[in-house]
């Protein structure tokens, strides 16, 4: 305990000066990236610009709550006096949640009515954060489901509610879309940000300690609620979706077409690993002084800074499969040194912290780019029901890793953790190479990357 009591004032000056650094370097690349895109003049239109800002008053808002719920979800529960291997069933519960439910919220928001699930998504949030007042496992347990559900509404029934407004409602251009979409994407980046220096401020800063951010969540999604209420028009679903049979055609394509297989297995390998990462990174860097809302905002400039590379490569023609697959190498020494810097008996906490820096910029350049590849491999017609299925594995393998937390071998340090996650790594490279080769001379792979929608970062925490 002595030694690790004598790093903790040797981290904090490195999270300032990084996050301080890293934000100048964000900027930069950030304005570089806008300045090559050729789509500025698209959606300039007065009446369009009007709805675009009312949308985002009620998305950014609800994502901004949503994002002060990340830094200190780990703390809250290590605070309530629980081990490790509970905070993982926790976690398990809500991770199963989000991609379980998340199957079916499209379809309810489209037949319920997607206000209607929007103005539910502000309830259940907000019963969520209230149950993290309790220190009853149940109840947190309760709380995780809620927030699972929560965050798939949110994930799904808000964007639908605008694209079917954009088109239905004012007779927008489609184009226009990917837009608002991509705004809302850098806009949602800086929230992030914005979220864990928040959370820092209160949580630690002035004391209130880790359920504050929760709390702080609830005025945000009365407000959400409110403006829901009183300004949104109800819409549905024009088609009636047959569940098992868009699922059995997802299945069929996934079978059919070795490409759209590979894609799959580089989505669940690479996302499994960053919800295990999700976990891991508070117990490493948290030793009881650790400015965790500032790390957090540190690790969302990351992201961001890769972003904006990812698009200035794009620019310059270097082909989307190489950055992927750049991406993945990055992920991989990231946990490579993780697994060297977590040995139990020599702990070294600003190496982990470095490393996890390393691998969500990694995730940074990631997100785009598969989300550029998503859409030039996967029919439209059945990306939904495909989408699905990738969930799947990707839900398995994180939810089996931390399981094992429960064993003897691992409870004494997380570094065969990282070992897991450096072999699903490689598999998700190798899956990139055999991608490679099969989309070598393919004209779907052209890509004018000046009109490419952003992917949204995803909280999952």
């Amino acid at each position: 305990m002595s030694a690790i009591k004598k790093e903790v004032p040797d981290l904090l000056p490195i999270v300032y000066s990084i996050f301080g650094a890293f934000s100048i370097l964000c900027a930069i690349l950030q304005f570089w990236a806008h300045r090559i895109r050729r789509d500025e003049a698209i959606g300039n239109n007065p009446q369009f610009l009007k709805f675009q800002r009312g949308y985002y008053i009620v998305y950014l808002i609800a994502m901004f709550a949503d994002w002060l719920q990340g830094p200190y979800l780990y703390k809250l529960y290590s605070y309530y006096g629980f081990q490790e291997e509970q905070i993982a069933i926790l976690y398990v519960f809500g991770f199963a949640s989000t991609v379980i439910l998340g199957t079916w919220t499209p379809i309810a928001a489209d037949q319920f009515g997607r206000k209607k699930l929007c103005l539910i998504f502000t309830v259940i949030y907000s019963l969520s954060c209230l149950l993290k007042l309790s220190r009853s496992y149940g109840l947190l347990i309760i709380g995780r489901v809620l927030g699972g559900v929560a965050t798939s509404v949110l994930f799904s029934a808000f964007e639908a509610w605008y694209a079917h407004e954009h088109i239905e409602t004012h007779d927008f251009p489609k184009e226009w879309i990917s837009v608002t979409f991509a705004k809302a994407s850098f806009w949602n980046g800086l929230l992030a940000v914005l979220a864990g220096m928040t959370t820092n401020v209160f949580s630690e800063w002035f004391g209130l300690g880790p359920v504050a951010p929760y709390m702080m969540a609830v005025p945000f999604l009365i407000f959400v609620g409110i403006i829901i209420s009183t300004h949104w028009n109800e819409n549905y679903g024009a088609h009636k979706i047959n569940f098992s049979k868009s699922c059995c055609e997802g299945l069929r394509n996934i079978l059919s077409s070795e490409k759209i297989f590979m894609i799959g297995a580089i989505e669940s390998l690479f996302e499994s690993v960053i919800y295990i990462v999700i976990f891991l990174w508070t117990p490493i860097l948290d030793t009881g002084h650790s400015a965790l809302g500032l790390i957090f905002a540190s690790f969302m400039i990351s992201i961001l800074i890769g972003q904006a590379v990812f698009h200035i490569l794009a620019s310059r023609r270097i082909p989307v499969v190489t950055m992927l697959l750049s991406s993945t190498g990055l992920a991989i020494l990231a946990n490579i040194i993780c697994a060297i810097a977590c040995h139990p008996d020599k702990r070294d906490i600003i190496s982990s912290y470095l490393a996890f820096l390393l691998f969500q910029f990694s995730v940074g350049v990631y997100f785009p780019a598969m989300g550029f590849l998503r859409t030039q491999i996967i029919p439209e017609n059945f990306r939904y029901s495909i989408m699905n299925w990738f969930r799947i594995p990707l839900n398995l393998i994180s939810c089996a890793v931390l399981m094992l937390l429960h064993e003897d071998v691992f409870q004494h340090g997380n570094r065969m953790i990282f070992v897991i996650c450096v072999f699903l790594l490689f598999l998700a490279l190798l899956s990139g190479l055999r991608f490679l080769k099969l989309s070598k001379g393919d004209e779907e792979m052209k890509q004018d990357m000046y009109m490419m929608e952003s992917e949204r970062i995803h909280n999952i925490f």
